[in-house]
């Protein structure tokens, strides 16, 4: 039987979830109601960094008027980051969770690596998935996927509410996918059913560990577990995607693989493709 809830995820004692104020008004914020959500099962502490893009002003006394257009539009953005902070302050004591803000007002640059350099404090970090694909959220996720050392948790719009009842393992026998499933190992506990999915054909899999060799070593963990073998169909994206609406899955627990933006482009990529377009939490490691 898997362990409560509770008992299993006991092992996060601290979550980090990264929001961006960037002035554009659209921005998603399903990751700070995920978060809110698991810390208050797992009674683990909740950092959340409103951060504030800073807009940088132009040098040159004949840019008086723009700089005091760029100013007042930087202290709008910081207001926004800090009222974003303190609302999330208050519904994590409504909720009994035990909550701290950092408001920084960085730019770009500056940005990406203060909350990568925080995500290492953190057991793990959330942050909502973004489309775009030139955009500040994609570089903080690729900064705390590839930058910190810690699991990463994206997360789709409409997943306000932490849940990972069933969970996929994406499981190709590399290294990345082993690190990945190791760091999700409280969330495989947690879960009513896991998993294993190799998706055969996208690539040669003939010398890597099978996920019928690996499920024993979750199984000993306390892990309900599962292997599939799936033909790839179109790509292993979308082949991933089918297998998860099959299995009814709250999560999907891979390991990421870095490629250039250019390669990205032209050749796609699985990690690439599942975080344009989430189809539940990603669980993410490198």
């Amino acid at each position: 039987m898997p362990n409560p809830p509770s008992a299993a995820l006991a092992g996060l004692r601290d979550i980090l979830v990264g929001l961006t104020e960037e002035g554009r008004g659209d921005e998603t914020a399903s990751a700070l109601g995920l978060a809110l959500s698991l810390a208050g099962i797992s009674g683990a502490h909740l950092t959340v960094q409103s951060a504030a893009r800073r807009l940088t002003l132009v040098g040159g006394s004949g840019w008086g008027f723009v700089n005091d257009l760029i100013a007042q539009e930087n202290r709008r953005l910081s207001a926004r980051a800090r009222a974003i902070a303190e609302r999330a302050a208050t519904e994590a004591t409504l909720e009994g969770v035990t909550c701290s803000i950092e408001v920084p007002a960085l730019a770009y640059p500056e940005l990406v690596g203060r909350l990568t350099a925080r995500a290492r404090l953190s057991d793990l970090t959330i942050l909502d998935a973004e489309a775009r694909e030139v955009d500040l959220d994609r570089d903080l996720i690729d900064g705390v996927l590839f930058g910190s050392g810690r699991p990463l948790l994206v997360v789709p719009t409409g997943c306000d509410v932490f849940s990972a009842r069933r969970i996929i393992v994406a499981w190709d026998g590399s290294a990345q996918a082993a690190r990945a499933a190791n760091d999700a190992l409280p969330f495989l506990r947690a879960a009513e059913a896991v998993e294993i999915v190799s998706v055969v054909g996208e690539k040669d899999l003939s010398t890597t560990v099978a996920g019928a060799e690996f499920a024993p070593h979750l199984a000993r963990h306390g892990v309900t577990v599962s292997v599939t073998n799936v033909p790839v169909e179109g790509d292993a994206a979308e082949t991933l995607r089918r297998q998860v609406g099959l299995f009814r899955a709250e999560m999907l627990v891979m390991g990421a693989y870095r490629h250039s933006r250019l390669k990205e482009w032209f050749l796609g990529g699985v990690t690439h493709a599942l975080l344009t377009r989430p189809p539940v939490p990603l669980f993410l490691a490198h």
